[in-house]
């Protein structure tokens, strides 16, 4: 069977971009993934930490209640992006004793963030996370479950350790506006292992919140950064 000039060219046109899939397919197989931090980069990283972050977050970023909290948690890590880490890192947390470290430049700060998430052990969910929608509820109800559950560690105005409470100030601007909704949220849900923020959503949970208080609380934190 002899095929013509024309059916010979599609013959070709088609092996030829199943060749070009193929190819495709195996450097995709291969290629080291984008984000894979390098052993000098995870070294600077460490390296800047125990300069300028260990003195306060302590080594390995534990943390200390009261004082600075962990960095290396890993319900933390799972929720917060990058950009979260960084922002943070670069601007501080104005009214709190987190200062801007933006001199150190951007590839410094990098380097830090990959140090923090060598520590990594759960998924990295920040994206999806990030993605949730946004809070609808009463501020009203949600101020009084705040006062009810989380004003003991972050202090009445959210104002955290400034307030002696052992909870981080969530109820800052420099918080509040580095956080997505969906962040709250799933830190409310899971809380923080090891550390004195419990989960507050689950039968072993603290106090077994419903999605809706989650949500009226997460609406009523957004109020006081605008105070």
């Amino acid at each position: 069977m002899f095929r013509t000039n024309k059916e010979n060219e599609m013959f070709r046109d088609k092996w030829f971009r199943a060749g070009l899939a193929g190819l495709a397919l195996l450097a995709v197989g291969y290629a080291a993934p984008a984000d894979a931090a390098s052993p000098k980069t995870l070294k600077q990283g460490q390296e800047l930490f125990d300069e300028n972050c260990a003195v306060c977050h302590q080594e390995d970023a534990i943390g200390e209640p009261g004082l600075a909290p962990s960095l290396t948690n890993p319900e933390l890590l799972s929720v917060a992006s990058d950009k979260f880490f960084e922002a943070t890192i670069r601007d501080g947390r104005e009214d709190t004793s987190m200062m801007p470290f933006a001199h150190l430049g951007r590839s410094k700060v990098r380097a830090i963030v990959a140090y923090l998430r060598s520590h990594e052990k759960l998924p990295n969910r920040s994206a999806e996370v990030d993605a949730q929608p946004g809070a609808h509820g009463d501020p009203r109800l949600g101020e009084q479950w705040y006062n009810y559950i989380c004003s003991t560690c972050h202090g009445l105005d959210g104002d955290g350790y400034e307030a002696g409470g052992t909870g981080t100030a969530i109820g800052l601007p420099g918080f509040l506006n580095q956080v997505t909704d969906g962040f709250i949220r799933e830190t409310i849900k899971m809380g923080r292992s090891n550390t004195r923020m419990l989960g507050f959503q689950g039968p072993a949970a603290m106090a077994n919140l419903t999605d809706q208080e989650i949500e009226d609380i997460i609406v009523y934190l957004r109020t006081l950064s605008k105070n």
